[in-house]
Order: C-alpha cells, then structure tokens, then sequence
C-alpha cells in the first residue's frame, strides 16, 4: 500500500517537525568570548562540508538574538557534544546569562570558546552565511581541530538519545 505524499500546501509546521525529527542528529556547542563574557548556543543541524577548504555548517533561527552577538567574535568555538550532555544542551538553550555556569570550557586567544569534555573541538572562522527560509545556514571554515573518545549526544524526535553498542 502506498501512502500519498503531502503537497506543500498540506505541509503544516508541527507535521513538518515531526517529519524532521526522525531523522537523528549529533548536537554541538557553538561559543565564543564576546566582550569578556562567554556567548554561545546549541545546534543539532552541524555537518561536515568539505575538506578542502576544510568546512562545516549549521544552521541557526533568524530571531535567534545570540547569533549576532556570537557572530561577532573574530573565532568560534564549535564542540561536539557527548552522550552524557543532555542537561548541557538543556543549559545552552536556557537563559543567557546563565548558559555556562559550571561548564569547564577553554578559550584560544582569538575569543573560540569550547567545552573542554566534548568529542570534538574546532576552531573556526565564519566563511559565509547563506539565508534559507526561516533559519540562516552559517558556513565555517576549520583553523583547528582535536578529538577524544566516547560517544556523541543525539537528538532524535525532540529527545536525546545514545548510540546502540
């Protein structure tokens, strides 16, 4: 039996998210210094682009209001978030002020900011951003990266998760 697809015109937001959602995704930590305080936030659409030049991308609400604060840095953080991240992905999504209290992070000195217990660690530059519909993708070219063991945070049907195994 064949189930019709919807046409755009059936496509409501909530049918669209759930849609979305069954597609699992790695979460990341996105962050930098930004006039001597910490400024970030979390991202569930990161994804490697190209290696050469080396890229990744994620995707961000255009009324996100930490985004043209955190664009602002001459460097970003981006961190790959571990299976035992739920709550900090929780606190990154959370209020502002208080988004890396008790986090053990490490700034370089260009102001890219990132969680020292991640998988993964990159040091960025924005390369481009690209405005899609209700979000802008941001293209981020890779100045350094570092990596550890473990397994990553998931983010699948608006729940966290961990990889089977």
């Amino acid at each position: 039996m064949t189930i019709p697809l919807r046409t755009n015109q059936d496509l409501d937001p909530a049918a669209l998210r759930q849609a979305f959602g069954v597609f699992p995704s790695g979460v990341v930590a996105v962050a930098a210094v930004v006039d001597g305080r910490p400024v970030g936030l979390a991202a569930s659409s990161f994804t490697s682009v190209s290696l050469d030049p080396p890229l990744v991308s994620f995707s961000v609400a255009r009324t996100s209001k930490t985004w043209p604060d955190l664009r602002r840095s001459s460097h970003l953080g981006v961190t790959v978030l571990a299976e035992h991240h739920g709550e900090v992905c929780r606190q990154l999504a959370g209020p502002v002020d208080s988004r890396f209290d008790g986090l053990v992070v490490s700034a370089s000195s260009d102001g890219a900011l990132t969680l020292d217990e991640g998988l993964a660690q990159f040091d960025c530059t924005v390369y481009r951003e690209v405005e899609a519909g209700d979000h802008i993708v941001v293209l981020l070219r890779l100045h350094a990266a570092d990596h550890g063991a473990g397994q990553p945070l998931v983010f699948h049907r608006s729940n966290f998760g961990r990889l089977a195994g």
